[in-house]
């Protein structure tokens, strides 16, 4: 029998079935492997991909029409930090509704 005669095996599930007993995948930001905010550290993380590649992402794409930053702050406002339940845009965004009431 020839390799080429098998039929290749499925892949494995991406994530955690229903009823498996694990939380799924959460993107964070990381609290241990962080420069500024751990943004990439989480990313990397969430991605399976070396935090330093998606450092020199956001540095590419502030060069090129300063959209890393942009994105950069977007992330670190709406990832929550590993551990929290909510992003700092959410705690804000609580935080003025129960002064409003």
């Amino acid at each position: 029998m020839n390799a080429t005669d098998e039929t290749p095996s499925p892949p494995p599930p991406a994530g955690p079935g229903p009823g498996s007993g694990e939380s799924p995948r959460r993107l964070t930001r990381s609290s241990s492997d962080k420069v500024l905010t751990g943004l990439a550290g989480g990313i990397g993380r969430y991605l399976g991909v070396d935090p330093v590649v998606i450092r020199i992402a956001f540095v590419v794409l502030t060069f090129v029409g300063g959209t890393g930053i942009l994105l950069y702050l977007a992330g670190w406002l709406l990832i929550p930090e590993e551990g929290a339940e909510q992003s700092i845009a959410s705690q804000f965004i609580e935080s003025r509704r129960g002064r409003s009431h």
